[in-house]
């Protein structure tokens, strides 16, 4: 199963007769709060336009759970709520489900992660999100059958902080964030910047060409190849500012054929604690 689905494969796919569960994830990372402007909606925005029979997700209430000390801003969801709310918008484990957001794929690389890790075996993002989408929109919500997904976290495909510490020292650490982050040269949202000792900077942004589709799997795997991925299993991790960017970049390992961890926790968990240590500058240590 391929981890990225076509906007015209989605058109043909929704015609048939069995159509993916198709999941509506629309985010941004805002700092509106502190900047005075009106957060970013995404309900709002799905209000104004869906991709017919796509269900609204939210990824701060139902993809993430509630963030306290020390957990990072987006830690994992409860099961019982992720499953309810997978459950409510449709979700089967026999059924294949789509994801998409605005088209900056974080979001729904989120969705994707999580759902693949609690034992959804097909679940694809549309390449590109509603941008690359050229069909008709709805601004209904559609009411569909509830679903029977029971979420099953799989043994591996998890970090925490000190397995990720652990992995940067034995295998590769890539840090999905922005390189002046990484370097700590600025940061905008966390207690400091800079990096985990021995991550490699891998910005996401650099995953996808100027229209926001994926880069050819070839041209990933050269890419994370040069970065130190030798295609070993469990050698791979990818964290981000709070383990929502890092799932887009696990996304286009996959893209790749490299399988890779997440740990969720990311910078905003490992920068709030002050005995952790702290690198910064371009290289890794």
């Amino acid at each position: 199963m391929n981890a990225i689905i076509t906007a015209s494969e989605l058109a043909s796919e929704l015609t048939g007769e069995q159509p993916p569960v198709l999941l509506d994830v629309r985010w941004q990372l805002s700092l509106a709060k502190a900047a005075g402007v009106p957060a970013f909606d995404g309900r709002a925005e799905y209000a104004a336009g869906h991709v017919p029979g796509a269900v609204y997700v939210d990824l701060d209430t139902e993809l993430a759970g509630h963030a306290g000390p020390g957990d990072g801003r987006h830690p994992l969801p409860e099961l019982s709520g992720f499953g309810a709310a997978m459950r409510a918008a449709g979700v089967s484990a026999d059924r294949d489900v789509v994801v998409y957001d605005g088209g900056q794929g974080w979001a729904a690389a989120r969705a994707w992660w999580l759902l693949r890790w609690t034992g959804h075996s097909s679940v694809r993002v549309l390449d590109g999100g509603l941008a690359a989408w050229n069909g008709p929109l709805e601004t209904t919500a559609p009411t569909p059958q509830p679903g029977t997904f029971e979420p099953a976290p799989g043994a591996t495909g998890l970090l925490d902080a000190d397995a990720a510490a652990a992995l940067a020292r034995s295998g590769l650490l890539l840090d999905a964030r922005a390189a002046e982050r990484y370097r700590g040269d600025v940061e905008p949202i966390d207690r400091v910047g800079g990096h985990i000792p021995g991550a490699v900077s891998a910005p996401t942004t650099e995953n996808v060409g100027d229209d926001g589709r994926f880069r050819p799997a070839a041209e990933l795997a050269e890419r994370f190849k040069s970065l130190g991925a030798n295609g070993d299993p469990g050698q791979v991790g990818v964290y981000c500012g709070s383990g929502v960017s890092a799932a887009h970049e696990i996304l286009a390992l996959a893209v790749a054929g490299i399988d890779a961890q997440l740990y969720v926790g990311s910078w905003s968990q490992w920068s709030a604690d002050e005995a952790r240590p702290v690198a910064t500058g371009p290289d890794p240590q």
